[in-house]
């Protein structure tokens, strides 16, 4: 009996040793489980978080913003962006903004250290039931570090790297900054990124002046831009609208009053688009663009998400003034271009565009009249380049470069090469003049023949194919006459002072040093040519013309600031008298039209420009306070606008009307070109050309440089004579 249960003892105490034994062994296999559950789970968060952003990533927060460009007077002439986005502090931002978010997105946003465990607690349990991720439970921080950081899929292994994103963007900012970032960040729908942005898109305000109605209308947008959109569903866009507001006053952040008249308010949104995007000027800005592009290695910044601020010198008055002027004649020209072509039936712009065709067989074509319209309208549209500068600061005021930047880009105001004609002859006076010749200079009015390089003669004529006897500066250039311009240019002085004088007044474009030079054989572009005219109107004071005032960051720190940059480049007595000049060419020469029939009365200067076979027309002018330029022409240099297109009859117009609706509407004063101490006025015998005697018979006023002034009396009338018979 003692031995049976002596080995059912033994049998239990095996037992037992063995259910130790197993017990140990599961606690350790369980352990080992738990271990390597949690190295996975170790290595899966660090292998989510090895491009998650880095501490230095986070405290660096650098958002993409808009970089503005502005007009002289601040308002905003474009936007350059890849995110429409602004930024505004928080400061700046009403509280019932602020509110309707935290109302909406996430209530508990002061409370919580950037994750809401109960709300992921009912996420969760949602979308287990449904197999899928049909409930969020992001908060204001969640949402902000996938805006900044991850992408929008909707997986666990994205909502994972949120958590741990939004929990370290917790540890680094204070809950002020993070709801400034997160109205900063999103996006609003329709490009606009930003609380900022949204406020000028959908109502044309500030976010200072959006009231409670509108301030919710925005937050609705948060949740699906598109589908909610006022835009387009205003409908959604307004029920989602009331939602917010509903949470707002559930929330407390509104009266039983203030839901009422807010509920009650339509959606009127005012979706004018901005001046920026309007694209006022828009062949200034895209130069302002290009020109911003070019700093960008020199100062390390991107000009499409800085946020940059580009204070320019254009006057978007004047814009309009020089758009409204070419908008009224432009059409005109055209018509009259476009006549010109379908009533000669002349095809060059076929022979141009296709020089294999043989113009015999051309001839022999028979063209239907609706085609020969349809190719007309399309090859001979007339373009246009109007440039305004001051001439005290060299700032650019206006500028077109054409008669439609979405058609046509290529900007004619500084990039189109054109013969200047008849507007670059003062170029040949003013080398002339500076280097001693007094304006009662006669010079004769006949035929000359130059010598061309390769020994090519060269027999120019006047317009009007007339000639003369001699012919003072003042009534050559008054006529406009080719044949004293060219006569100056070869027994007076030298093609090479011609181009001295040319580029040190500001014409940058390479020169030709050939006779037919004092005719404007060579291109110019239309900036060049008022920026040297513009050294006139400051008396012999060139001011370099630019575009951008000052550049600065999106905190205000200024990173470039520009100023005039002035150089003399001429005398101002050589100044004065040439100006003198071409005030007559206004008042009584080829420009007179100004006066006489668009009614331009203050006291300007100017010249008139046509190139042979009429395929370019100039005006370009100055009064004491602004230079300004007008080219009207073809692209094909090959293509006349047509018989008869004078610089006077084309693109003085424009200049006249430009120029009257800017001392109109701005009120300025009518200012007379000073006349320099070292210029002097004397009466002069028409005759002999000398100092006019009480005796002489026919005298006239005309201004003289006192360091060659005549001193001698008229030999002619110098007494009386006494008739003997």
């Amino acid at each position: 009996m003692s031995l049976q249960v002596y080995v059912l003892n033994s049998d239990s105490n095996m037992t037992t040793a063995s259910t130790n034994r197993l017990e140990k062994r599961w606690f350790l296999y369980s352990f080992i489980a738990v271990v390597i559950v949690l190295l996975l789970v170790v290595a899966y968060l660090i292998y989510l978080s090895h491009d998650l952003p880095s501490l230095t990533q986070l405290e660096n927060y650098q958002p993409r913003l808009a970089t503005r460009v502005l007009a002289s007077d601040g308002t905003i002439i474009k936007e350059l962006y890849t995110q429409k986005r602004f930024y505004v502090p928080l400061d700046s931002i009403p509280p019932f903004v602020v509110q309707a978010v935290i109302a909406t997105e996430d209530r508990k946003f002061y409370d919580h250290w950037g994750v809401n465990l109960l709300t992921i607690g009912r996420a969760a349990i949602v979308n287990t039931t449904s197999l899928g991720i049909r409930q969020g439970a992001s908060t204001i921080t969640q949402q902000l570090a996938r805006n900044l950081y991850l992408t929008h899929r909707r997986t666990y292994d994205r909502k994972i790297r949120e958590t741990i994103t939004a929990i370290d963007i917790e540890r680094t900012y204070s809950k002020r900054e993070i709801m400034e970032m997160y109205l900063t960040q999103t996006y609003f729908g329709s490009g606009a990124y930003g609380i900022g942005a949204a406020a000028l898109k959908y109502f044309s305000k500030s976010v200072q002046d959006l009231s409670v109605s509108e301030a919710a209308m925005l937050i609705g947008l948060l949740k699906a831009p598109a589908i909610y959109s006022p835009v387009t569903k205003p409908n959604a866009a307004l029920a989602r609208r009331n939602i917010i507001l509903n949470n707002m006053w559930v929330c407390k952040y509104l009266s039983d009053s203030q839901y009422q008249t807010a509920l009650n308010e339509p959606i009127v949104l005012n979706m004018g688009e901005e001046m920026g995007e309007l694209g006022i000027a828009p062949y200034f800005t895209e130069m302002v663009r290009q020109e911003v592009d070019k700093r960008q290695n020199e100062y390390g910044f991107d000009t499409y998400g800085a946020g940059l601020t580009v204070e320019t010198t254009l006057n978007p008055a004047m814009q309009r003034f020089a758009e409204r002027a070419v908008e009224e004649h432009l059409p005109e020209i055209q018509r009259r271009v476009t006549g010109h072509y379908l009533a000669s039936g002349r095809m060059d712009f076929i022979l141009h565009k296709f020089p294999k065709v043989d113009p015999n067989t051309l001839a022999g074509m028979s063209v239907s009249r609706a085609t020969l319209d349809s190719m007309t309208r399309v090859e001979t549209v007339v373009q246009v380049a109007v440039v305004a500068i001051d001439p005290q600061t060299g700032d650019i005021l206006t500028m077109i470069g054409g008669r439609d930047f979405q058609k046509y880009k290529f900007n004619r105001a500084i990039q189109a090469r054109r013969q200047p004609g008849s507007s670059f002859k003062p170029f040949t006076y003013i080398a002339t003049i500076d280097n001693g010749y007094p304006l009662t200079t006669k010079v004769l009015n006949q035929d000359v023949v130059a010598i061309m390089p390769g020994g090519k003669r060269w027999t120019p004529q006047n317009y009007d194919l007339s000639r003369g006897g001699p012919t003072t500066l003042r009534e050559a250039l008054r006529r406009s006459l080719n044949l004293v311009t060219v006569r100056l240019a070869t027994d007076y002085i030298k093609p090479v002072q011609i181009v001295t004088y040319a580029h040190q007044m500001g014409i940058e474009s390479p020169l030709d040093t050939v006779t037919s030079l004092a005719l404007g054989c060579s291109g110019v572009t239309p900036l060049e040519i008022v920026s040297a005219y513009s050294s006139l109107a400051a008396r012999g004071l060139r001011a370099e013309p630019y575009a951008i005032k000052r550049i600065s960051d999106r905190y205000g720190s200024m990173i470039e600031e520009n100023s005039p940059r002035k150089e003399v480049v001429l005398s101002e007595e050589t100044a004065f008298l040439i100006t003198s000049l071409l005030e007559t060419v206004i008042d009584h020469g080829t420009g007179a039209p100004a006066r006489t029939r668009w009614n331009f009365r203050v006291p300007a200067a100017g010249k008139t420009g046509t190139t042979n076979d009429f395929t370019d027309a100039w005006f370009v002018g100055f009064t004491p306070k602004i230079a300004v330029g007008v080219w009207v022409g073809l692209d094909d240099p090959a293509l006349s606008l047509g018989k008869g297109a004078t610089g006077s009859a084309i693109a003085l117009p424009i200049w006249a009307t430009f120029m009257n609706q800017v001392y109109d509407s701005l009120g300025w004063s009518w200012d007379e070109f000073q006349i320099p101490t070292g210029v002097v006025e004397l009466e002069i015998c028409e005759q002999s050309g000398d100092v006019a005697s009480p005796y002489c018979p026919k005298t006239y006023k005309e201004f003289f440089n006192r360091k060659n002034q005549p001193h001698d009396l008229c030999p002619l009338h110098s007494h009386f004579r006494i008739n003997n018979r």
